[in-house]
């Protein structure tokens, strides 16, 4: 007798066709499929009204044959989805399971205290991307589990680096959360030590922050020394990467970003902000360099520490590859299988 597959709505933004970055959502759903589940997934409309429209609306007309709701959950205005759709699973008696995406989740718990806790203690089960988290909501009583986000490992070709130029590349949607300003400012300073030094930005605008970085550039006169490509496939950006040696990552909010894993497993050595997930992500001094928030010294200093021995390069870049290897879906995947299979 054939097992009816189980049916998934999954919930969440579903825009890198509208020039937006590839979410975790459209990472996510065909790794379900491939498992043999059934997903559904909402929505692709660019305006943020019409998508919540699109969402009930959905969510409403496929209940009855439903089994589980998944919530791409974030801490900013993105909130709200969780908010609304939520109450709507639980008036139509879904099982629902919030995926915990927003960095700054954290502070949402603090401020919206009780519209999160009928969020998070109504839901099936909270998935937490990061240990980070995982642990922020263990310790507020919340019920949660570990499910990392995933890459398919065979589709990064690595480079072992040793010897590096100040080549750096930043990989992240143009928004203000991201400080991306921060790489220029480390760029404006290698320069005066390294006139070769050079900065590839790859990402869509999300907040009007792309202009601010051009101005920017164009007010150091760095405009020649600095590659704004816009939105690329990932295929595009791993080439792209080839001719680059230090990927930085100039956050001042973060969970656990799919790009800094990426950048792992094609050998590139990190630079990283130490905030919010980040640590929990990756190992000061052993696959990665840490610096504090905003401290554009501290990560000019520790691209120099790169600069200056290979063998230090050489571990980060080994031992990032190892790291982005626990990461594979081939591992994943379990995890999902496991919890949704639980379901009554």
């Amino acid at each position: 007798m054939k097992i009816k597959a189980l049916q998934i709505l999954y919930i969440g933004n579903k825009l890198s066709k509208k020039g937006n970055s590839v979410t975790g959502m459209e990472t996510l759903m065909p790794q379900l499929e491939s498992l043999g589940y059934h997903v559904k997934g909402v929505s692709d409309k660019k305006n943020q009204v019409m998508r919540l429209i699109d969402m009930l609306i959905s969510t409403v007309r496929y209940s009855r044959k439903t089994d589980f709701v998944l919530i791409d959950t974030y801490s900013y205005k993105g909130f709200i989805y969780a908010a609304v759709l939520s109450r709507v699973c639980r008036l139509l008696k879904l099982s629902y399971v919030p995926i915990l995406r927003g960095g700054n989740l954290p502070v949402r718990l603090e401020r919206s205290p009780n519209e999160c806790r009928r969020i998070f203690t109504r839901s099936y089960i909270n998935v937490a991307p990061s240990y980070y988290l995982l642990s922020e909501f263990e310790k507020r009583g919340y019920t949660a589990c570990f499910i990392p986000n995933n890459i398919d490992i065979g589709q990064y070709p690595f480079k072992q680096r040793s010897a590096v130029a100040p080549r750096l590349v930043y990989v992240r949607s143009f928004d203000a959360i991201y400080n991306p300003q921060m790489a220029i400012e480390v760029l404006k300073i290698l320069l005066v030590i390294y006139p070769d030094a050079r900065l590839c930005m790859v990402g869509p605008d999300k907040d009007g922050t792309l202009a601010k970085c051009r101005q920017l550039a164009q007010e150091y006169d760095l405009t020649d020394k600095i590659e704004f490509t816009g939105m690329l496939s990932k295929k595009e950006w791993h080439k792209r990467s080839e001719n680059y040696d230090i990927f930085i990552n100039t956050t001042n909010i973060d969970n656990t970003p799919v790009s800094v894993i990426e950048a792992l497993a094609l050998g590139l050595p990190v630079v990283s902000t130490n905030v919010g997930g980040i640590p929990y992500l990756l190992e000061n001094k052993n696959d990665a360099l840490l610096v504090e928030r905003q401290d554009v010294n501290g990560m000019v200093a520790a691209i120099e520490k790169l600069l200056d021995s290979e063998e230090l390069v050489l571990k980060l870049s080994l031992n990032g590859r190892k790291k982005a290897e626990s990461f594979d879906w081939h591992n994943v995947k379990t995890k999902w299988q496991n919890l949704l299979s639980n379901h009554d």
